[in-house]
C-alpha cells in the first residue's frame, strides 16, 4: 500500500488539531491572565497531548473521513477545550491557589453548553454514536477533576464520584454483560448533572462546610443509586433471548 494509498484511508482530520491549537491559546491566557504556574501548565500540556492522540484515533476508527464533524460535535470541542482549562487550574490547587472566579467560569460554561451540543445535534439531524460518546466522555472527565478539587478539602471519599463511572468500564471489561443496551433516562441525566452542579458549589465554597458536605454525600447517594439501578437491568436482560426480546425489556425498564 502506498503513502497516498494510507492518506486515502485515513484521511487527516482537522478537528483535532484546532482542538490542540484552541488548548494551547486558552493556557497561555490563563498562564498570563491569572499566573498558571508550572504544575498546571504541564497538566495542561499532558492533557492537550492525550486529547488530541484520543481524539484523532477515535476519529479514524469510527468517523468516515469525509463525514463532517458537525457543529453538535463542534461544541463538544469547545467543551473540551474547558475542561482542559478547568484540569489545569485544578492541578495548580496542589501547589498554590490561582483565583476560585475563573475555575467557576470555566467550569460554569462547560456545564452550561453540555445543555447545548444535545439540542443543536437533534435541531440540525447531525446525532451520532460517537457525538454521544465524545458528549460523555467529556462529562465524565469533568466530574473525574471536579470531585479531585473538592477531595483536597472534603477527602478522598469524594473521588468515587468521579471514579465510578471508570470503575463501571473496567468491570465491563471482565464482565461483558454490563456493555448491554440501555434506554434512554431522564432520571440518570438528572443525576449526571447533578453532579457537576453540585461539585462545583462545593470547589466555589459558597456554602457553609456543612451543607457543602450534606449536598456532596446526597449527590453520591444518587449516583450510587443510578448506577445500582442500571446493572440491575442489565443483569436482567444478560442472557442472549434475542434482539426483539432485549428491546421490549429495555423499553418496558426505560423511565
Amino acid at each position: 500500500m502506498s503513502v497516498s494509498d494510507i492518506s486515502e484511508a485515513c484521511p487527516l482530520r482537522h478537528e483535532p488539531v484546532l482542538g490542540a491549537v484552541a488548548q494551547f491559546g486558552l493556557l497561555h491566557l490563563l498562564g498570563t491572565a491569572v499566573g498558571l504556574g508550572p504544575v498546571g501548565r504541564l497538566a495542561g500540556l499532558v492533557f492537550t497531548a492525550a486529547t488530541w492522540a484520543v481524539l484523532t484515533w477515535a476519529l479514524y476508527r469510527t468517523w468516515p473521513g469525509h463525514r463532517p464533524f458537525g457543529p453538535a460535535n463542534a461544541v463538544t470541542l469547545a467543551r473540551l477545550t474547558l475542561v482542559g482549562g478547568v484540569t489545569a487550574l485544578v492541578a495548580e490547587l496542589f501547589v498554590s491557589r490561582p483565583p476560585v472566579v475563573v475555575l467557576v467560569a470555566l467550569t460554569s460554561l462547560a456545564l452550561v453548553l453540555d445543555a447545548v451540543d444535545g439540542q443543536v445535534a437533534r435541531r440540525t439531524g447531525t446525532a451520532s454514536a460517537f457525538g454521544a460518546r465524545f458528549d460523555m466522555e467529556v462529562d465524565a472527565f469533568l466530574i473525574l477533576v471536579l470531585s479531585i478539587a473538592v477531595a483536597l478539602s472534603m477527602g478522598a471519599w469524594v473521588l468515587a464520584i468521579g471514579a465510578m463511572r471508570y470503575v463501571f468500564v473496567a468491570a465491563a471489561r471482565v464482565l461483558p454483560w454490563l456493555n448491554g443496551p440501555l434506554p434512554p433516562s431522564t432520571a440518570r441525566k438528572t443525576v449526571a448533572a447533578v453532579q457537576g452542579v453540585v461539585l462545583l458549589v462545593a470547589a466555589a465554597g459558597v456554602l457553609p462546610q456543612s451543607a457543602a458536605y450534606a449536598a456532596v454525600v446526597t449527590a453520591l447517594a444518587l449516583l450510587l443509586w443510578s448506577f445500582a439501578r442500571d446493572i440491575r437491568r442489565l443483569w436482567r436482560v444478560r442472557v442472549p433471548r434475542g434482539g426483539a426480546a432485549v428491546a421490549r425489556e429495555v423499553a418496558r425498564e426505560s423511565v
